[in-house]
Protein backbone atom coordinates (compact mmCIF):
# COMPACT_ATOMS: atom_id res chain seq x y z
CA UNK A 1 0.00 0.00 0.00
CA UNK A 2 2.53 2.19 0.83
CA UNK A 3 4.63 1.54 -2.29
CA UNK A 4 1.48 2.39 -4.09
CA UNK A 5 0.38 5.22 -2.55
CA UNK A 6 3.62 6.95 -3.05
CA UNK A 7 4.44 5.69 -6.78
CA UNK A 8 0.99 7.11 -7.63
CA UNK A 9 2.10 10.65 -6.65
CA UNK A 10 5.15 10.71 -8.52
CA UNK A 11 3.30 9.51 -11.43
CA UNK A 12 0.54 11.57 -11.51
CA UNK A 13 3.63 14.68 -10.96
CA UNK A 14 5.08 13.59 -13.65
CA UNK A 15 2.50 13.21 -16.35
CA UNK A 16 0.72 16.05 -15.47
CA UNK A 17 2.54 19.16 -16.49
CA UNK A 18 0.24 21.60 -14.65
CA UNK A 19 2.01 19.98 -11.60
CA UNK A 20 5.37 20.95 -12.69
CA UNK A 21 5.37 23.62 -9.77
CA UNK A 22 8.38 23.89 -7.19
CA UNK A 23 5.42 22.89 -4.39
CA UNK A 24 4.93 19.19 -5.96
CA UNK A 25 8.55 18.56 -7.34
CA UNK A 26 9.03 18.39 -3.47
CA UNK A 27 5.94 16.42 -2.76
CA UNK A 28 7.67 13.98 -5.49
CA UNK A 29 11.44 14.24 -3.80
CA UNK A 30 9.04 13.68 -0.09
CA UNK A 31 7.23 10.57 -1.82
CA UNK A 32 10.63 9.13 -3.37
CA UNK A 33 12.12 9.06 0.42
CA UNK A 34 8.91 7.26 1.56
CA UNK A 35 9.44 4.60 -1.04
CA UNK A 36 12.81 4.12 0.27
CA UNK A 37 12.02 4.45 3.75
CA UNK A 38 9.44 1.27 3.27
CA UNK A 39 11.58 -0.91 0.90
CA UNK A 40 14.69 -0.72 3.84
CA UNK A 41 12.81 -1.07 6.75
CA UNK A 42 9.53 -3.56 5.60
CA UNK A 43 10.82 -6.41 3.85
CA UNK A 44 13.00 -7.21 6.66
CA UNK A 45 10.68 -6.80 9.01
CA UNK A 46 8.07 -9.44 7.68
CA UNK A 47 10.70 -11.85 7.51
CA UNK A 48 11.88 -11.22 10.85
CA UNK A 49 7.93 -12.02 11.64
CA UNK A 50 7.41 -15.04 9.89
CA UNK A 51 10.49 -16.96 10.41
CA UNK A 52 12.11 -18.05 14.11
CA UNK A 53 15.51 -16.80 12.95
CA UNK A 54 15.60 -13.47 13.41
CA UNK A 55 18.94 -12.51 12.55
CA UNK A 56 20.85 -9.28 10.55
CA UNK A 57 24.20 -9.25 9.80
CA UNK A 58 26.90 -6.94 11.32
CA UNK A 59 27.31 -5.11 8.09
CA UNK A 60 23.54 -5.44 7.05
CA UNK A 61 22.56 -3.69 10.51
CA UNK A 62 24.38 -0.85 9.92
CA UNK A 63 24.02 -0.07 6.09
CA UNK A 64 20.30 -0.33 7.57
CA UNK A 65 20.51 2.15 10.22
CA UNK A 66 23.08 4.49 8.00
CA UNK A 67 19.87 4.50 5.42
CA UNK A 68 17.59 4.71 7.53
CA UNK A 69 19.17 7.71 9.23
CA UNK A 70 19.99 9.43 6.03
CA UNK A 71 16.36 9.48 4.67
CA UNK A 72 15.16 10.76 8.16
CA UNK A 73 17.81 13.81 8.09
CA UNK A 74 16.56 14.59 4.53
CA UNK A 75 13.29 14.55 4.86
CA UNK A 76 13.55 16.23 7.91
CA UNK A 77 15.01 19.55 6.06
CA UNK A 78 12.71 18.59 3.18
CA UNK A 79 9.96 19.47 5.35
CA UNK A 80 11.03 22.35 6.41
CA UNK A 81 11.21 23.21 3.14
CA UNK A 82 8.08 22.57 1.65
CA UNK A 83 7.06 25.24 5.03
CA UNK A 84 9.15 27.83 3.39
CA UNK A 85 7.92 27.08 -0.30
CA UNK A 86 4.20 27.62 1.07
CA UNK A 87 5.26 30.56 2.92
CA UNK A 88 6.79 32.45 -0.28
CA UNK A 89 3.78 31.38 -2.56
CA UNK A 90 0.90 32.91 0.49
CA UNK A 91 3.01 36.01 1.21
CA UNK A 92 4.98 36.33 -1.36
CA UNK A 93 2.60 35.65 -4.85
CA UNK A 94 4.28 38.09 -6.74
CA UNK A 95 7.56 36.94 -6.52
CA UNK A 96 7.29 33.31 -6.01
CA UNK A 97 7.90 32.54 -9.50
CA UNK A 98 10.87 34.46 -9.13
CA UNK A 99 12.08 33.25 -5.62
CA UNK A 100 11.48 29.87 -6.32
CA UNK A 101 13.33 29.70 -9.75
CA UNK A 102 14.30 25.38 -10.84
CA UNK A 103 17.49 25.84 -9.98
CA UNK A 104 16.63 27.14 -6.27
CA UNK A 105 14.44 24.48 -6.19
CA UNK A 106 17.37 21.60 -7.23
CA UNK A 107 19.69 23.36 -4.91
CA UNK A 108 17.79 23.15 -1.93
CA UNK A 109 16.54 19.33 -2.25
CA UNK A 110 20.52 19.11 -3.33
CA UNK A 111 21.57 20.17 0.49
CA UNK A 112 18.59 18.09 2.44
CA UNK A 113 19.84 14.92 0.86
CA UNK A 114 23.67 16.09 1.55
CA UNK A 115 22.76 17.20 5.67
CA UNK A 116 20.92 14.21 5.73
CA UNK A 117 24.08 11.87 4.62
CA UNK A 118 26.64 13.88 6.33
CA UNK A 119 24.53 13.61 9.32
CA UNK A 120 24.17 9.88 9.20
CA UNK A 121 28.05 9.04 8.10
CA UNK A 122 28.99 10.45 11.81
CA UNK A 123 26.86 8.40 13.63
CA UNK A 124 27.20 5.23 11.81
CA UNK A 125 30.23 5.50 12.21
CA UNK A 126 30.47 6.25 15.61
CA UNK A 127 28.25 3.70 16.55
CA UNK A 128 29.06 1.07 14.31
CA UNK A 129 32.85 1.61 16.54
CA UNK A 130 31.70 0.68 19.47
CA UNK A 131 32.44 -2.67 21.50
CA UNK A 132 29.46 -4.73 21.64
CA UNK A 133 28.52 -7.40 24.64
CA UNK A 134 28.28 -11.06 23.78
CA UNK A 135 24.38 -10.42 23.97
CA UNK A 136 23.72 -8.43 20.62
CA UNK A 137 19.92 -8.95 21.43
CA UNK A 138 18.20 -5.88 19.70
CA UNK A 139 14.98 -5.32 21.25
CA UNK A 140 13.47 -4.11 18.05
CA UNK A 141 11.97 -4.13 14.58
CA UNK A 142 14.95 -2.70 12.70
CA UNK A 143 18.62 -1.23 13.72
CA UNK A 144 18.48 2.13 15.01
CA UNK A 145 20.82 4.36 17.01
CA UNK A 146 19.52 3.83 20.57
CA UNK A 147 18.81 -0.15 20.46
CA UNK A 148 21.91 0.22 19.30
CA UNK A 149 23.55 2.21 22.16
CA UNK A 150 21.87 -0.19 24.49
CA UNK A 151 23.66 -3.41 24.01
CA UNK A 152 27.18 -1.94 23.93
CA UNK A 153 29.47 -2.60 26.18
CA UNK A 154 31.18 0.69 26.57
CA UNK A 155 29.97 3.96 28.03
CA UNK A 156 27.99 5.44 24.95
CA UNK A 157 27.63 9.28 26.75
CA UNK A 158 29.67 10.71 23.72
CA UNK A 159 27.63 9.37 21.19
CA UNK A 160 24.48 10.06 23.02
CA UNK A 161 25.84 13.75 22.73
CA UNK A 162 26.84 13.59 18.94
CA UNK A 163 23.00 12.31 18.44
CA UNK A 164 21.38 15.07 20.56
CA UNK A 165 23.94 18.02 18.97
CA UNK A 166 24.32 16.79 15.20
CA UNK A 167 20.66 15.04 14.70
CA UNK A 168 19.28 17.68 17.02
CA UNK A 169 19.97 20.69 15.08
CA UNK A 170 18.88 19.10 12.38
CA UNK A 171 15.73 18.12 13.67
CA UNK A 172 15.25 21.63 15.26
CA UNK A 173 16.43 23.51 13.13
CA UNK A 174 13.91 22.42 10.32
CA UNK A 175 11.43 22.85 12.78
CA UNK A 176 12.19 26.15 13.56
CA UNK A 177 12.05 26.69 9.99
CA UNK A 178 8.78 25.34 9.29
CA UNK A 179 7.17 27.24 12.58
CA UNK A 180 8.57 30.34 11.29
CA UNK A 181 7.22 30.11 7.79
CA UNK A 182 3.76 28.74 9.19
CA UNK A 183 3.57 32.08 11.63
CA UNK A 184 4.05 34.10 8.74
CA UNK A 185 1.37 32.09 6.73
CA UNK A 186 -1.19 32.25 9.46
CA UNK A 187 -0.85 36.13 9.98
CA UNK A 188 -1.36 36.83 5.87
CA UNK A 189 -4.49 34.44 6.10
CA UNK A 190 -5.70 36.54 8.73
CA UNK A 191 -5.82 39.39 6.55
CA UNK A 192 -7.49 37.90 3.79
CA UNK A 193 -11.05 39.59 4.11
CA UNK A 194 -13.17 36.98 2.62
CA UNK A 195 -13.80 33.47 4.37
CA UNK A 196 -13.83 31.74 1.39
CA UNK A 197 -10.09 32.55 1.21
CA UNK A 198 -9.00 32.00 3.95
CA UNK A 199 -10.12 28.56 3.93
CA UNK A 200 -8.75 27.65 0.50
CA UNK A 201 -5.52 29.49 1.73
CA UNK A 202 -5.51 26.75 4.68
CA UNK A 203 -6.51 24.35 2.87
CA UNK A 204 -3.37 24.06 1.09
CA UNK A 205 -1.53 24.28 4.53
CA UNK A 206 -3.67 21.68 6.29
CA UNK A 207 -2.16 18.65 4.94
CA UNK A 208 1.78 19.76 5.54
CA UNK A 209 1.15 20.46 9.16
CA UNK A 210 -0.60 17.05 9.71
CA UNK A 211 2.57 15.44 8.23
CA UNK A 212 5.00 17.52 9.61
CA UNK A 213 2.62 17.52 13.80
CA UNK A 214 3.28 13.43 12.89
CA UNK A 215 6.87 13.14 12.02
CA UNK A 216 8.17 15.85 13.95
CA UNK A 217 6.67 14.47 16.95
CA UNK A 218 7.71 10.82 17.11
CA UNK A 219 11.38 11.65 16.11
CA UNK A 220 11.54 14.30 18.70
CA UNK A 221 10.89 11.91 21.08
CA UNK A 222 12.77 9.15 19.86
CA UNK A 223 16.33 11.18 19.34
CA UNK A 224 16.53 14.24 21.27
CA UNK A 225 16.08 12.01 24.44
CA UNK A 226 18.65 8.98 22.81
CA UNK A 227 20.32 7.58 26.13
CA UNK A 228 20.63 4.01 25.62
CA UNK A 229 18.72 3.23 28.93
CA UNK A 230 15.43 5.10 28.17
CA UNK A 231 14.48 2.92 25.38
CA UNK A 232 11.59 0.64 26.34
CA UNK A 233 9.03 -1.13 24.36
CA UNK A 234 6.75 1.97 24.28
CA UNK A 235 9.65 3.58 21.71
CA UNK A 236 9.36 0.56 19.70
CA UNK A 237 5.59 1.79 18.77
CA UNK A 238 6.69 5.66 18.02
CA UNK A 239 9.48 4.31 15.60
CA UNK A 240 7.20 2.46 13.91
CA UNK A 241 5.05 5.38 13.49
CA UNK A 242 7.96 7.05 11.99
CA UNK A 243 9.27 4.26 9.96
CA UNK A 244 6.23 2.56 8.66
CA UNK A 245 2.70 4.82 9.53
CA UNK A 246 3.54 8.02 8.05
CA UNK A 247 5.56 6.90 4.79
CA UNK A 248 1.70 5.17 4.10
CA UNK A 249 -0.68 8.18 5.18
CA UNK A 250 1.72 10.81 4.12
CA UNK A 251 0.69 10.70 0.46
CA UNK A 252 -2.82 9.72 1.66
CA UNK A 253 -3.08 12.89 2.76
CA UNK A 254 -2.11 15.14 0.25
CA UNK A 255 -3.73 13.47 -2.72
CA UNK A 256 -7.07 13.57 -0.27
CA UNK A 257 -7.02 17.16 0.28
CA UNK A 258 -5.37 18.18 -2.59
CA UNK A 259 -7.92 19.04 -5.47
CA UNK A 260 -5.60 19.94 -8.03
CA UNK A 261 -3.59 15.86 -7.56
CA UNK A 262 -7.48 14.85 -7.44
CA UNK A 263 -8.38 16.38 -10.83
CA UNK A 264 -5.10 15.07 -12.56
CA UNK A 265 -5.32 11.89 -11.12
CA UNK A 266 -9.04 11.88 -12.63
CA UNK A 267 -7.99 13.23 -16.13
CA UNK A 268 -4.97 9.79 -16.50
CA UNK A 269 -8.04 7.82 -15.42
CA UNK A 270 -10.00 9.03 -17.97
CA UNK A 271 -7.45 8.61 -20.55
CA UNK A 272 -6.20 5.26 -19.76
CA UNK A 273 -9.75 3.34 -19.00
CA UNK A 274 -10.50 2.99 -21.76
CA UNK A 275 -7.45 0.81 -22.84
CA UNK A 276 -7.42 -1.16 -19.54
Amino acid sequence: MTIAANSMVIFVVCFNSHLHTPMYFFLVNLAIIELLYTTVITPNALIDLLNENQQISFVGCFVQMFTFITLGGSECILLGIMAYDRYVAICQPLLYTAIMKKSLCIYMTITCWTIGFINSVVNTVLTAILPYCHDRLIRHYFCEIPPLLKISCKNTYSNELVVFLLGGSVIVGSLLLTLISYIFVIRAVIKIPSASGKRKTFSTCTSHLLVVSIFFGTVILTYLRPSSQSFSNKDHIISISYALVTPLINPLLYTIRNKDVQRALWRILQRWWPIC
